[in-house]
């Protein structure tokens, strides 16, 4: 009985035995679309449509389906000349090689222009440019426009950073970064900030539809309550802040290595390298170890919580937007050894207190049970209920819990769904709302789900709605984007936040 069980599941599961799967996980980014859904379609078109034909697939079923996937035995009792296995690879196997044939007639047009352009390159080569860059540079570069090929060809002769771990927050579209409209908001965060007392009130206003990066950290130190809104008493209040937080160094960090807290330092060590795996800078064996200490000190000084995962990734906005402080060019394959000690000091102690007043508003959600999470969870399923019931019953269609895609937005604050560049513009309205990352999150979730509707009501099974809300295709987003996104969770919370009756039906 076993035996045919597991046979029938090999003849109708999309997936082979073996295959090279794309990897899905906490620590992976969102993949790209353009390469992984042509290919997932086309099986699933293939596979899954007698499934279809029967029930909807549901999580119960998956689970019973694949309980015996990799019992000893299947691959000898199976049957790959079955036409099944014949259609899936002839169909692979004819995109793959037209696909193949396409790309190689392509890159015959012009062999000549490619090495003319590639043997001009300078001998210390850098990083390039993120796509927003490249495009300003049109003007100097014709044979951009001529020949769109160029880039694609002379990228394998650089040391290339994915798009997704590009820091730069310039728009996805390529605008320039600094027009005039921009030149005069940031002339008024100067004022603002250079000001005898910071108007907080005002520099929020300013702030929610972005901060510029010339006085992002400054912004941020204020904004989230670390720096005094008096100008006197800001530098005396950085040198004590910093000197406390060496302090606590010097008291708890050398205990990681005692008993009672080696689990805990275990596992912070085991999280760091997977914080953004992509960028370099974040690979640097001493950011690794200022991180380290960053959330070791924090765990040991919150034993409600204690270190939680995914408060790693909290980490990194800080440490990007306090680095670019002293580093002009983009800092995603910056060097800090090339910083002093005492800058990476600075940096290490300011994104310390930062991320703890931020944790301070949502320690809940790390809590024992995480009960924080447990009801934004529920609230977004209500909320979603009210604004899109046709989504919401889509989900109930085919048992898709809230809980089993949203745990991890309400977890990390979307930053495994976005590119670091999109969660920093995020958080400058975060730290410019009220309980921004307490409350005002619960609306972006809301109104970042309601933005995938079309393709989530294009998925008709469990796994191909899991697989989507895992990999949501935001590699390309930048501040437009963005900037869309927190309009509508402003509308949302304008209608529901202070009406509670509303997620009455």
């Amino acid at each position: 009985m076993a035996a045919e069980n597991s046979k029938q599941f090999w003849k109708r599961s999309a997936k082979l035995p073996g295959s090279i799967q794309p990897v899905y996980g906490a620590q992976h980014p969102p993949l790209d679309p353009r390469l992984t859904k042509n290919f997932i379609k086309e099986r699933s078109k293939v596979n899954t449509v007698p499934l279809r034909n029967k029930k909807a697939s549901s999580f119960h079923e998956f689970a019973r389906n694949t309980s015996d996937a990799w019992d000893i035995g299947d691959d000898e009792e199976e049957d790959f000349s079955s036409p099944s296995f014949q259609t899936l690879n002839s169909k692979v196997a004819l995109a793959t090689a037209a696909q193949v044939l396409e790309n190689h007639s392509k890159l015959r047009v012009k062999p000549e222009r490619s090495q003319s352009t590639t043997s001009d390159l300078p001998a210390n080569y850098k990083v390039i440019k993120s796509s927003s860059d490249a495009q300003l540079s049109r003007n100097s570069s014709d044979t951009c426009l001529r020949n769109p090929l160029h880039k694609q060809q002379s990228l394998p002769l650089r040391p290339i950073i994915p798009l997704v771990a590009r820091i730069s927050d310039q728009n996805a579209s390529g605008a320039p970064p600094m027009t005039v409209r921009e030149k005069t908001r940031l002339e008024k965060f100067r004022q603002l900030l250079s000001s005898h007392n910071t108007d907080l009130d005002e520099l929020r206003k300013c702030s929610w539809p972005g901060v510029p990066r010339e006085v992002r950290p400054v912004t941020w130190r204020l904004l989230s309550g670390y720096l005094p809104a008096n100008t006197e008493r800001r530098k005396l209040t950085l040198q004590r802040k910093r000197e406390e937080y060496f302090g606590f160094i010097e008291q708890y960090y050398d205990s990681r290595n005692e008993e009672h807290h080696q689990d805990t330092y275990r596992q912070i060590h085991i999280d760091i390298p997977r914080t953004n795996p992509l960028i370099p800078l974040f690979q640097q064996p001493l950011v690794q170890e200022i991180f380290e200490r960053i959330l070791f000190i924090w765990a040991i000084r919150h034993p409600a919580s204690g270190y939680v995962q995914g408060i790693n990734d909290l980490v990194t906005p800080f440490f990007v937007v306090f680095l670019s402080e002293y580093v002009e060019e983009d800092v995603e394959n910056f060097d800090v050894t090339n910083l002093s000690q005492d800058m990476l000091r600075s940096i290490e102690a300011d994104s310390f207190w930062c991320m703890s007043k931020l944790l301070d508003g949502i320690q809940d959600n790390y809590t024992f049970a995480q009960p924080g999470i447990q009801k934004k969870v529920k609230a977004l399923e209500e909320l979603v209920s009210r604004i899109d019931e046709q989504v919401h019953n889509h989900f109930r269609r085919y048992e898709v819990e809230y809980l089993q895609f949203a745990f991890r937005w309400m977890n990390n604050l979307l930053m495994r769904e976005l590119p670091l560049r999109c969660t920093i513009r995020l958080w400058d309205t975060y730290q410019s709302e009220p309980e921004g990352f307490s409350h005002f999150h619960l609306y972006v979730c809301a109104a970042f789900l309601i933005k995938w509707r079309k393709e989530i009501l294009d998925e008709e099974d469990f796994q191909g709605l899991l697989m989507l809300l895992q990999n949501l295709p935001t590699i390309h987003w930048g501040n437009e984007e963005i900037g869309l996104l927190l309009a509508e969770a402003y509308r949302l919370k304008y209608m529901f936040a202070d009406a509670p009756n509303h997620y009455r039906r």
